[in-house]
């Protein structure tokens, strides 16, 4: 071999080496350039997970902060604020994104998505939030962070699905004080996102299902051109790959046997946004909250999962569907994507049920490996499921971290200490490899 080849060989694992060797016990390597990067940040009061784009564009997904004053939040059945009491959720958001930050940027958020308006995902206002007396809003999860942090472009689900909920008509609906809460959440929501267009220049608007523009790289995005986010689903809509469907019926004239199950109108989970992420081989699909399971009495449209699976297809990392309870990752749905990863986000003890986590590990649903990760899987679940949960996580807590290298080729996960402020690495797997890439070479072989 050439002198020169042999040099540029070396020089190529020298700069490879620190993006793969990773140390325990020592905080993630720095991103890379052409690297992709989803960290599921873990605070124990929700959902929220931040992307690094090939070229280090950011992105967001969700900001969850539930009421710390529930005797529910405190309780056994819900995970701890982690690492600790003296930071809010959405401050210890802020503070693991400046640490991993792509090198030589100023920590912000490119893109955030909101995925529909539920506490675990956006926040909650509650008795004692702080107050920003600048945007007069309460400083609660994505409002809180979008003041530790500048926000370019947020996204939500937008207020007219399943019927008009902008202030107008919440002002109405909710005139007889019902649910006090959760108008106040969502009237806050909109304060804050009004005085960020209207004072640091953000830009919001509505996840527009079939769009692959929207959640964009913006630094470089020619030099990566197998790198593409595709609004999947939203509001009923779902992306079928030649257009738009939507898969509900017309609830305007909310037929009688929808009145008699008491489910009339969808509820926010089975409208929350999800989207696929795909570079070179690797293929990465999420969903958010929808339900799966149309039984004891619900109509067949609360079943999302069927309806989307086979447009979504098989992929190779996937999250569980509303944190894998039991309405939730049905056999339609994992047959079709047959993930070889499934992340949980976890913050209650039934997640996962004992019933969906019989349906991701089960071989009949469909034959191939899969690991599982969780955030923080409580003891209590461990005990009531027992040996068939131990068994079936390769870690049941932290920050879990999927890293897929330049050009989509291979990908890492990690768990990170979510009880350490320095957050180090506790476990590596990997490297996995592409569905795309094993099937191509299963077909190769035998020819």
């Amino acid at each position: 071999m050439a002198f020169k080849t042999v040099f540029q060989l070396v020089a190529f694992l020298i700069a490879t080496l620190p993006a793969f060797a990773q140390t325990i016990g020592q905080p993630l390597n720095a991103w890379q350039n052409g690297q992709v990067e989803i960290h599921f940040i873990h605070t124990g009061r929700g959902n929220c997970a931040f992307y690094v784009m090939p070229d280090g564009t950011t992105f967001l997904q969700d900001a969850g902060e539930q009421d710390p004053t529930d005797p529910r939040t405190l309780s056994l059945r819900n995970t701890p604020l982690v690492p600790d009491y003296t930071k809010r959720p959405y401050e210890w958001i802020a503070d693991y994104i400046r640490q991993y930050m792509p090198a030589g940027r100023q920590p912000e958020i490119d893109h955030a998505l909101v995925t529909h308006y539920h506490d675990d995902h956006y926040g909650h206002v509650y008795q004692g939030a702080p107050y920003d007396s600048s945007g007069r809003y309460y400083k609660t999860g994505i409002t809180g962070l979008g003041s530790e942090l500048p926000i370019r472009h947020l996204m939500d689900r937008g207020t007219t699905y399943p019927r008009p909920f902008g202030k107008e008509e919440l002002t109405k609906r909710f005139v007889s004080g019902t649910y006090p809460e959760e108008y106040a959440t969502l009237q806050n929501y909109w304060t804050f996102v009004e005085h960020q267009v209207r004072q640091n220049k953000l830009k919001h608007e509505v996840f527009a299902v079939g769009r692959a523009d929207q959640i964009a790289m913006l630094r470089n995005p020619a030099k990566y051109p197998t790198f593409k986010i595709q609004n999947f689903y939203s509001n009923g809509d779902v992306w079928t790959g030649q257009g738009v469907k939507h898969i509900f019926p017309d609830f305007s004239k909310e037929p009688a046997n929808a009145r008699r199950s008491g489910m009339a109108l969808p509820g926010e989970n089975q409208v929350s946004c999800g989207f696929k992420l795909t570079y070179g081989p690797f293929s990465f699909f999420t969903c958010t909250d929808i339900s799966g399971m149309a039984e004891l009495g619900l109509p067949d449209w609360y079943n999302v999962e069927s309806k989307i699976a086979p447009y979504v297809g098989q992929v190779d990392v996937i999250t569980t569907n509303h944190h894998a309870n039991t309405d939730a990752m049905n056999v339609d749905y994992l047959r079709a994507l047959r993930p070889r990863v499934i992340i949980q986000e976890v913050w209650s003890s039934d997640h996962p049920s004992h019933d969906a986590l019989r349906r991701m590990t089960s071989r009949w649903v469909y034959p191939e490996d899969r690991d599982l990760f969780a955030t923080n899987m409580l003891e209590a679940n461990k005990i009531v499921i027992g040996p068939a949960l131990e068994h079936a996580y390769k870690a049941f807590e932290g920050h879990i971290v999927v890293r897929v290298e330049s050009g989509g080729e291979r990908y890492w996960v990690y768990a990170l200490n979510h009880r350490s402020r320095q957050r180090e690495v506790m476990k590596v797997f990997g490297p996995y490899t592409p569905k795309a890439n094993v099937t191509a070479n299963q077909t190769s072989r035998g020819r």
